[in-house]
């Protein structure tokens, strides 16, 4: 689908996301059209299993982009979300070099070829300024450190890069930027202040079972009732070290499904249980409760 379609409201992005399976509520779907009408990347906060990762897959599948996925880790370096250079295939070429009988060879003519781009090993970020249009997911970007921030706070002001051997990179099209962010420790208030910004809730009772029926629609309507009812009573009535998200639900329906299950009950839930709970401490309290709440 054409991108100004898509875009061209807040309403007309929502619909064509419903097509997908994503559900957006009004304040994600205007947020995340901003975004895009203002060139901003978009920073996206909210408990594990909430649909921040969904959006950007969303947005590839409906713009039939590529969508290219920076997985962000306790130690991550510029370096690893950029672009390496392959080595093994440099010391190859030395090597073929010498064997040609090449000996004398002017030093920076063989510098230049090692530094070529065919041994060139584009990362994330590199990849998506040469290939935009695409969506450019940096996820968990809370996992990263603070010099990862300032690295990842410069490409997405100028969305070029600089490489010394090479020269600047710089993307014809901004990519669609989506940040994910388990707020597992606060970013930056810099990083904040360039992206556009949105807390995803859990949905509510009627739009989880939706989003359920969107994403399953082979579920019995009764048991898609029933999983959506008891998780939103997990969230709301038991204090549970990680409650479940949308993903959980999807994954326990669709356990369920699997098992030929059509309606929840005390046993069942029990033993199907570790699809929506995946804390020792949450699975025991949930025991204790599943018989309370799926009595009928």
């Amino acid at each position: 689908m054409q991108a100004d379609a898509v875009f061209a409201s807040p309403q007309s992005l929502t619909e064509a996301l419903s097509g997908t399976g994503y559900l957006a509520d009004e304040g994600l779907a205007t947020v995340a059209w901003l975004a895009h009408a203002l060139d901003r990347p978009l920073l996206l906060e909210g408990e594990p299993g909430t649909g921040k990762t969904a959006l950007a897959e969303a947005l590839s599948e409906l713009l039939e982009i590529p969508l290219i996925r920076l997985q962000c880790y306790e130690g991550i370096e510029a370096s690893q979300a950029l672009y390496d250079w392959d080595f093994p295939r440099q010391i190859l070429h030395l090597r073929a070099v010498e064997a040609l009988g090449r000996e004398g060879a002017d030093p920076d003519a063989l510098e230049a070829e090692l530094f070529d781009e065919r041994f060139l090993q584009a990362r994330p970020v590199l990849q998506a300024l040469r290939e935009a249009p695409c969506v450019l997911l940096v996820d968990e970007v809370d996992r990263a450190d603070d010099e990862f921030e300032a690295f990842l706070l410069e490409v997405l002001s100028t969305w070029a890069v600089t490489i010394p051997e090479l020269g600047t990179v710089r993307a014809q099209t901004p990519p669609i930027a989506v940040l994910t962010s388990n707020r597992t420790r606060e970013l930056h208030d810099a990083l904040k202040r360039r992206c556009l910004y949105h807390w995803i809730e859990h949905p509510g009772l009627e739009r989880e079972l939706a989003i359920l029926r969107a994403r399953l629609p082979e579920v019995e309507e009764a048991l898609a009732a029933d999983v959506v009812g008891v998780v939103q009573r997990l969230r709301a009535e038991e204090d549970l070290v990680k409650p479940p998200g949308v993903a959980e639900t999807l994954d326990w329906a669709r356990s369920l499904e699997a098992l030929g299950v059509s309606r929840l009950d005390p046993e069942v839930a029990a033993a199907t249980l570790g699809a929506a709970v995946k804390y020792r401490e949450d699975a025991e309290r949930v025991r204790v409760a599943l018989d309370r709440m799926l009595t009928r």
